[in-house]
């Protein structure tokens, strides 16, 4: 015998796991240093969200970034993007680890397309930005970079998720009879 169905109470300890790994993302994007552009052929040029940084080897002459208005906007929203974020998570353990709280979804979904936002406008004014003034030949964007895409797309597909779950209350407290998607026999 085979079946399949959905298991909603499962939901309660993936969905603030998933937010974690955001989290997670979200701060080794903020800090990585290694650089979120770096040039393509020789190597001699990075810039992370903070510096950009030229040379060889062990000769590296770097310089901040925050003396551009742009890299300062893509700086604090990307940190007003994860604090939200951690108030999501934070609220999310409390909304289904530790009981069940079905009105606190909707406003944790609220707060992750919120930093969704926040966070897609600064993934986007750095490559603009970064192409318009410091641009000097071909560049690969970096795992940091990905890194700070992958928490937003964790973050958009919970609060997406967030927002659809109290429509199954009795689902994910346990109530509801499961239904399978497909039996056999």
């Amino acid at each position: 015998m085979f079946r399949c169905g959905i298991s909603y109470p499962r939901c309660r300890w993936i969905l603030p796991l998933l937010l974690l790994f955001a989290v997670i993302f979200d701060i080794i994007a903020i800090a990585a240093q290694s650089g979120w552009v770096e040039d393509q052929g020789a190597k001699s040029h990075y810039a992370s969200m903070w510096q950009q940084c030229r040379g060889r080897n062990d000769n590296w002459e770097c310089k901040s970034l925050m003396e551009f208005s742009w890299a300062q906007a893509v700086a604090a929203l990307m940190i007003i993007g994860l604090i939200i974020l951690i108030l999501a998570f934070i609220i999310s353990l409390v909304a289904l680890c530790c009981s069940l709280n079905i009105t606190l979804l909707p406003v944790i979904g609220g707060l992750l397309i919120v930093a969704v936002i926040i966070q897609i406008i600064a993934l986007i004014i750095y490559p603009i930005k970064f192409n318009e003034i410091i641009y000097e030949g071909y560049y690969d964007y970096t795992w940091a970079y990905g890194f700070g895409w992958g928490a937003t797309i964790l973050m958009l597909g919970c609060g997406i998720l967030f927002c659809c779950l109290p429509r199954f209350e009795d689902e994910l407290s346990g109530m509801a009879k499961t239904k399978y998607i497909y039996t056999s026999a």
